[in-house]
């Protein structure tokens, strides 16, 4: 199997697995796909869509302290090149109460719109195709 085949997980450690819940699965729309609790001092979630070829996993490792993101630049991009889609993300972010940030990096504020998340890693909704 080649990678570009591949789907993708993209794991992270937090310190709290239910406030980020709110951001990812109330604010961005992913469903709880998996969850698990005390497996090897590990408490974990999976949130993705079903049939996607990707989702993300984020774990607590008990008696372990990760802290925040250490910069404002680790992001999640999503693409939304539909104008209604993407109206419709960041409508639904700010009715589960997240305000947009403005991006460390320019070039994500011009056609986008970045939300942080409670460990301090930020998401951009982006209103243009993928490559453009």
């Amino acid at each position: 199997m080649t990678l570009e085949l591949a789907t993708l997980r993209i794991a992270r450690p937090t310190d709290d697995l239910d406030a980020l819940l709110p951001f990812y699965r109330d604010g961005l729309g992913f469903d709880v796909l998996f969850e698990f609790r005390d497996h090897d001092d590990f408490d974990g979630v999976m949130l993705g869509h079903e049939g996607a070829p990707y989702h993300l996993e984020f774990t607590k490792a008990h008696g372990h302290v990760v802290g925040r993101a250490p910069t404002e630049d680790n992001l999640l991009v999503f693409y939304l090149p539909e104008a209604d889609r993407f109206a419709a993300a960041i409508d639904r972010m700010r009715a589960a109460g997240f305000s947009p940030v403005r991006a460390f990096n320019a070039y994500w504020d011009a056609k986008g719109v970045t939300f942080e998340d409670p460990d301090g890693y930020r998401v951009v909704l982006q209103n243009a195709a993928w490559g453009a």
